[in-house]
Parts: C-alpha cells; structure tokens; sequence
C-alpha cells in the first residue's frame, strides 16, 4: 500500500578513485568520486618524506585538468586543492558554487 508514495529517483552512479604519483617506492594521492559531471576532491595524503617536493600541486593540477578536459564542474574538500586553487585562479571557473 505505501508504494504509492515512493518516489522513483533515478540511481546515480557514483565512481571513486585516486589520482597518484609514485616516487621511491611511496604514492602520493589524491581521492576523489564522481557522481554525474561533479568531482569531488576529498583528501591529500604526501608521504612524510615526500613533503614540500611539488607533488600535492601536481596532483591537484592533474585532477583539475582531467576535470576541465571532461566538462566536469569540481566540488573541493580537501583545504590542500583549496589552497591550489586559491593560487591558480584560471580554475576557479571549474568549481562548484
């Protein structure tokens, strides 16, 4: 009987995954989902020893430039790709207001 007033939703497809770079033996990452033609960009991990080398800007310019090549809009809550952004204004037009 309460069937009546469910509403069907589409299902969403939501894929998950890591933008990485590898330098002696340890990954650099940075995670990220899909849900339709939003990215969201969760978190930033550098191994210790890794630090202060580049690789959390080359990560975040990858997962910006994937985005933008793929019409994507960016939902960012890692304060790392924040920070690049704030930087690197010529991406701000990819994220989500």
């Amino acid at each position: 009987m309460w069937e009546i007033f469910r509403k069907s939703r589409p299902q969403q497809k939501v894929t998950t995954g890591r933008f990485e770079i590898e330098r002696n033996g340890e990954v650099a990452y940075l995670n990220y989902s899909l849900a339709g033609n939003i990215l969201t960009l969760d978190h930033t991990e550098i191994p210790e020893n890794l630090r202060h080398t580049g690789l959390a800007s080359s990560l975040a310019e990858t997962a910006l430039r994937w985005a933008r090549e793929h019409n994507l809009k960016v939902d960012i809550v890692c304060p790392t790709v924040q920070q690049y952004i704030a930087k690197h204004p010529e991406y701000s037009d990819l994220v989500l207001h």
